[in-house]
């Protein structure tokens, strides 16, 4: 007898979250509290590509690719919102100032690509 009131709970719950609007969403909707650290935010403008930021990083989720000269700098930086653990090690190291964080808190992915976001 057990079983089947159980089973019955899990059908009706079933049913009743089909009609539902999905739990995720795409929007950002919330009140962010202060000193949220949501996405990290690039600036290269400033970076002088010394890689304290890449050392520091203790989940090592961050990568900054210099794709031109020494002299001209073409600076492609990411990073893994999959490995990031949002300690903010890496904002605090950088001497110029080049990284700080956001209030985006919608990271969310639905393969282990789109978890690598371009800064």
């Amino acid at each position: 007898m057990k079983k089947i009131n159980v089973a019955g709970r899990i059908a009706a719950e079933a049913l009743k979250n089909l009609f539902r609007k999905p739990s995720s969403e795409t929007e950002q909707s919330a009140a962010v509290p202060d000193g949220y650290r949501g996405l990290i935010v690039y600036n290269p403008e400033n970076c002088i590509a010394c890689g304290l930021c890449v050392r520091d990083c203790p989940a090592g989720a961050i990568k900054i690719v210099n794709e031109g000269t020494k002299e001209d700098k073409k600076l492609n930086a990411s990073i893994d919102t999959g490995r990031c653990i949002f300690c903010c090690q890496c904002v605090d190291s950088c001497m110029k100032g080049c990284l700080s964080v956001s209030d985006n808190y919608n990271l969310n992915a639905v393969s282990r690509e789109e978890m690598v976001k371009k800064l």
